[in-house]
């Protein structure tokens, strides 16, 4: 990436969420508490499916592989975050591009794992007694391999084309992190090309998987209402009505920003919007998703007594 006038950029500076020192500092606890649940709940929850052999199953492989992936995902922008809030706020044009790398690398794999997760529920449950034929082994690795490898490529096309702009004026970010769409509206070109590149990568990472997550669960929960049992029909509510809840926030907030055209006048709405989806699902995932689960709760009171004994 280059200034308008030849010169090479090397640095950024980011305004992070807030310039008032008391509110730095209230932003500071609240995001550390927040990352710190994150990080626990989803290594307790990778040690419990790892633990238990009962936990070996097709969900709990995509759960785990969905607890790495927030592991990462808060990783790659909180900690920065936090050291906004209390240190300086510089980032190398390097750190810069490594981050926004990363960030939509683990941002898109989770959009098409979050979909994945939802075939995997809409087998069980629609088509119960081939659930094991349908989900052996072979299918979720290479399921898991395609959601890595399509965000990862989907990744790659959003950070080059982004980082082929030139900019021109201040080289602050008004944001708390480096986010395509951000520095897309310090550009001095036009941006409509790298606009359709990431709009068509959000077609194809945000708004297909979302859809066919919706659809997923319309044909699941017809055959949910179908269900004699009043138990049956509760516990399969219970296990779908909290993959809804991360699916819609994760998805909305994300089409939000990535599916409309850039605004050069919405910077901090932005900032809180991506507040959501980088901060909110990897810390509610391993709450709403398995650590309320009977099997997990049994798998991780093994995994205590067994640090006890030894």
């Amino acid at each position: 990436m280059e200034k308008k006038n030849g010169s090479l950029l090397t640095e950024f500076l980011l305004l992070g969420l807030s310039e008032d020192p008391d509110v730095k500092i209230a932003l500071f606890v609240f995001f550390l508490v927040m990352y710190l649940v994150t990080a626990s709940g989803n290594i307790i929850l990778v040690t419990a499916c790892v633990y238990d052999p009962r936990l070996h199953t097709p969900m709990y492989f995509f759960l785990v592989n969905l607890s790495l992936l927030d592991i990462c995902y808060s990783s790659v922008t909180v900690p920065n975050m936090l050291s906004q809030l209390l240190t300086k706020r510089t980032i190398s044009f390097t750190s810069c591009a490594a981050q926004m790398y990363t960030y939509l690398l683990l941002g898109c794999s989770e959009c098409v794992l979050l979909a994945v997760m939802a075939y995997d529920r809409y087998v069980a449950i629609v088509f119960p007694l081939r659930y094991t034929v349908i989900m052996k082994k072979s299918v979720c690795v290479t399921l898991a391999v395609f959601c890595w490898t399509s965000g990862s490529a989907m990744s790659f096309l959003d950070t080059f084309f982004t980082l082929q702009l030139p900019l021109c004026g201040s080289y602050v970010i008004n944001h708390f992190f480096c986010e395509a769409t951000t520095l897309i509206k310090m550009a001095c070109v036009d941006t409509f090309s790298t606009e359709m590149v990431i709009f068509s990568v959000g077609i194809f990472v945000l708004l297909f998987p979302s859809l066919f997550t919706l659809l997923s669960y319309v044909r699941i929960i017809v055959t949910i209402v179908g269900i004699r049992s009043s138990a049956g029909r509760k516990k399969a509510f219970s296990t779908c009505a909290s993959h809804l809840i991360v699916v819609t926030i994760f998805y909305g907030t994300a089409i939000f920003m990535y599916m409309k055209p850039v605004s050069k006048n919405s910077s901090n709405q932005d900032k809180m919007v991506s507040v959501f989806y980088t901060v909110t699902p990897p810390m509610l995932n391993p709450l709403i998703y398995s650590l309320r689960n009977k099997d997990v709760k049994i798998a991780l009171n093994k995994v205590i007594q067994g640090q006890i004994c030894h």
